[in-house]
């Protein structure tokens, strides 16, 4: 009789998984240094308003950790703390508002040059349009 050159056969199909390769590369590891370097006294409390402000993003939310380069323990002691100053009114809840009238100027200004660029690609559309009729 007729015998397979495998005893196991395994289908081929989109959703298998690829082998990768046997021996993996290594990644180098090495520990970042926090930004915060707290000197002796120092601790991320709520009373602390100069330390917490500075994680905190123009919007007014909670910069991520990714962005900060907190160690864990930092984050969760900041997120807390912030919170802890927004209920006693040390902080604000939503962003000051000098830097939201001047978000919006900025957008305002933005919103006016796009304006400023979609009709002038309309006013060169319609010309060419019309060239293009007198010309046939």
């Amino acid at each position: 009789m007729w015998k397979k050159k495998r005893s196991f056969w395994k289908k081929k199909g989109s959703f298998w998984k690829k082998k990768g390769s046997f021996w993996k590369k290594k990644r180098s590891v090495r520990r970042r240094m926090s930004p915060i370097k707290l000197k002796r006294g120092d601790q991320i409390q709520y009373r602390n308003v100069w330390l917490i402000s500075r994680f905190i993003s123009q919007q007014g939310k909670i910069v991520s950790r990714r962005m900060t380069r907190l160690t864990l323990k930092q984050q969760r002691l900041l997120t807390i703390a912030i919170k802890q100053a927004r209920i006693l009114s040390l902080l604000s809840f939503h962003a000051n508002e000098k830097l939201l009238e001047k978000k919006r100027r900025e957008w305002a200004a933005k919103n006016k040059k796009r304006a400023f660029r979609n009709k002038s690609r309309a006013f060169r559309n319609k010309n060419r349009a019309f060239r293009n009729r007198k010309k046939q």
